[in-house]
């Protein structure tokens, strides 16, 4: 990477980025344009925080104690491009729904897990998506679950763990090592893990750096 082409990068982090489409189903989906990258994980595994940290703007993903609160697909994109054809960004972020546990009717539930696995499955601009796992649990089944299915579907996947200002430093490249080994089987996920903290800042550079070098795969 060229010193121009970092001084661009990182201009796109610093500029201020909007909310432009949630989208309760597949019909309500923005036009396929710039290229997309997505953030999923199970409820409350911090999505919303580490997206306002990586674009340094504290209120723009919403944040709650209450699992299930993201109920659609949630596009964000830096703020200046008209949306043409010449004109596209050269990034969208994509906040999808929780999985995993929501307080919410069950056929509710059951309707955003499918918009989302839908959205997966079919998404040409769609270059890459972070499953977000909690460093204090590490991977549970129903990451599993969503890891088999990004596999059947070959998205390109990378995990990345939040939140590890709550366990011991010294614990974290264990976890990084550990993680790496169950992930080794599946022969859609990056080989790369990546260690988060929204509250510190942590791993924050080294994600950006990741989203990008994705979207221009």
């Amino acid at each position: 990477m060229t010193a121009e082409s970092t001084l661009v990068d990182t201009n796109l982090f610093l500029k201020p980025w909007i909310f432009i489409r949630g989208v309760p189903a597949m019909k309500f989906l923005p036009p396929e344009g710039p290229p997309e990258i997505a953030f999923a994980g199970r409820s409350n595994v911090g999505k919303s925080s580490l997206i306002n940290a990586l674009l340094i703007q504290k209120g723009l993903a919403r944040t709650s104690n209450t699992p299930g609160r993201t109920q659609e697909l949630n596009y964000f994109v830096p703020d200046g491009y008209s949306g043409a054809a010449d004109d596209l960004p050269p990034l969208a972020l994509v906040d999808m729904p929780g999985y995993g546990y929501a307080q919410a009717p069950k056929e509710q539930v059951d309707q955003w897990t499918k918009l989302v696995f839908d959205y997966l499955r079919g998404r040409a601009t769609l270059k890459r998506v972070y499953v977000l796992i909690d460093a204090r649990h590490g991977i549970k089944p129903n990451d599993e679950e969503v890891l088999d299915l990004l596999d059947k579907a070959a998205v390109s996947y990378q995990l990345v763990l939040t939140k590890t200002d709550k366990i011991k430093a010294a614990g974290v490249p264990r976890l990084i090592s550990e993680t790496l080994a169950k992930i080794a089987k599946h022969p859609a996920a990056f080989p790369e893990v990546l260690a988060t903290s929204s509250e510190k800042g942590v791993g924050i550079e080294e994600l950006r750096a990741a989203m990008l070098r994705a979207a221009r795969d």
